[in-house]
């Protein structure tokens, strides 16, 4: 980009940051309201598909997008938050916008943020300025589809002034307390606000009590069910070099020989959820008119000739969506293209060094159980570095087992917890002769490696190949983002990196 971008873009981020950061929650959909009716309700311009849960959203979002994009449909995609750059959190046709597009859309949007700030008790936050963002630059795309993943919860989350014709639930458990509520079903009643009228609702497996308040939920807002385990679901799994092979059960059909470059159990059923999310929005009529009934999303009713016909197919982004299953061919080409950076991803090879982005105990429970299955070390070295307000004692939990040394730093966040903190509570857990401390992430993966290095000498050089000692580095997104291009220098999508935030 010519200096003159760089420059404005520099210049748009600090103006963007200088706003109430995402962390910092004010429960209202008020201002977004007030913004994108002066917008025009943009989010209204095209269907969407909107996913929420506490883990495996933006994985399953990033799935459901490439699924889209191989059908021919023109896709718009936000997620947050960014390993990176802003610009990863809105996506054309699985791109970034480029730093024009994303400048040119705040220039914008500005005038109408000023007037929204001079007549709202409290100004528009960070996350709401780049939602009504992402709102815009897909009507203007304009994209065919829009896959919208909530920044926290739901029901009152900005995203959700847009109704999803598919509503997506990735696993829920414990997170964001201090705003969610203390229980998962407190958690999950907050979630399931996104299940709008008419909807269909892509549920993946729940405990029983949120499954049952996810399931009310539908019920009263006459949406369509799809449950993991019941209507769809992961039929066989097997690992693979480089990932796993899959057999798939959706919807409509069942998709066989799928290669998923992504390591876990958890992966699988994210790929599940996106393929049945894919299928139901081929299925889909418009939000707000009656579902079809479960019998006629599964295409069981042999006396009904439009249970084989997607309502609403003859225009928009219906038109050239079959009505059966989707072409195997193009879901294998898809799945093999799915990439998820900062998701167990193998960074460096000698010593592996491998980023997560894994911030609570659940995650942190999905990451260990595929680094045990997937991977073959002879040692493992945790980096951690993880926001104060998480359930740190439970994420340590969760890694003890795996993790023979632990290196506890911090990320550049004001949110990242203070090392000598961190620490302590760590070697209540590890033992003191378990943990070191590194005041910076640099510094931190540096004694890593240097670890992981003198553990292959101990062994007589280490096995070959991923065989060996190795570091993982997990702890939040941020954490997994700096490490990422401390390591590579390398942005999310294979280019070089642009230090944004």
């Amino acid at each position: 980009m010519t200096g003159d971008v760089a420059g404005r873009l520099a210049q748009v981020e600090q103006e963007i940051l200088a706003r109430r950061p995402e962390h910092s929650i004010d429960p209202t959909l008020d201002r977004i309201s007030s913004l994108v009716t002066l917008l025009g309700d943009p989010q209204r311009a095209y269907p969407v598909i909107h996913i929420t849960g506490t883990n495996g959203k933006t994985s399953t979002a990033r799935m459901t997008e490439r699924l889209l994009r191989a059908r021919g449909l023109r896709t718009g995609l936000f997620t947050s938050p960014h390993l990176s750059s802003f610009r990863e959190r809105i996506r054309v046709d699985g791109v970034p916008v480029t730093a024009e597009r994303f400048v040119e859309a705040y220039e914008e949007l500005s005038p109408y943020l000023d007037l929204v700030d001079s007549q709202q008790s409290a100004r528009l936050s960070f996350f709401e300025v780049l939602c009504g963002m992402a709102f815009a630059v897909f009507a203007d795309a304009p994209v065919d589809v829009a896959i919208l993943e909530v920044g926290l919860g739901g029901t009152w989350d900005s995203t959700n002034v847009a109704d999803g014709a598919v509503a997506v639930v990735t696993p829920i458990a414990l997170d964001h307390t201090r705003w969610l509520g203390s229980t998962v079903e407190e958690i999950a009643a907050e979630k399931s606000g996104i299940i709008k009228p008419g909807a269909i609702a892509v549920l993946a497996q729940q405990p029983p009590s949120v499954a049952e308040i996810l399931l009310r939920r539908a019920a009263e807002a006459g949406a369509t069910v799809a449950r993991e385990g019941l209507e769809f679901g992961v039929l066989r799994r097997e690992l693979a070099v480089g990932g796993q092979q899959l057999d798939i059960r959706g919807l409509l059909g069942e998709y066989d020989g799928l290669f998923l470059p992504l390591f876990g159990a958890h992966q699988a059923g994210n790929l599940a959820c996106a393929l049945a999310a894919v299928e139901a929005f081929a299925r889909a009529e418009p939000v707000g008119t009656p579902a079809p009934d479960s019998a006629e999303l599964n295409g069981d009713d042999p006396d009904d000739e439009d249970a084989v016909a997607a309502p609403g197919r003859d225009s928009g982004p219906y038109r050239d969506l079959e009505a059966g299953p989707l072409d195997a061919a193009l879901v294998r080409v898809a799945v093999a293209d799915v990439r998820s950076p900062g998701r167990l991803e193998v960074v460096r090879r000698s010593p592996v060094v491998i980023v997560d982005a894994a911030h609570n105990p659940a995650g942190m429970a999905a990451t260990v159980a595929a680094l045990e299955e997937a991977f073959t070390f002879t040692e493992l070295i945790a980096v951690l570095a993880i926001s104060e307000d998480k359930d740190v004692p439970g994420v340590l939990d969760q890694l003890e087992p795996v993790a023979g040394r632990l290196v506890v730093t911090r990320n550049s966040t004001d949110r990242s917890m203070d090392p000598a903190g961190l620490a302590e509570m760590a070697e209540s857990v590890f033992g003191p002769d378990r943990v070191s401390v590194a005041k910076r992430l640099d510094d931190a993966i540096e004694l890593a490696v240097t670890l992981a290095d003198e553990a292959d000498a101990g062994q007589g050089g280490g096995a070959a190949g991923l065989g060996g000692a190795a570091v993982l580095i997990t702890g939040s997104v941020i954490t997994a983002g700096e490490a990422r291009l401390l390591l590579t220098q390398a942005g999310p999508d294979g280019g070089p990196a642009e230090t944004l935030a």
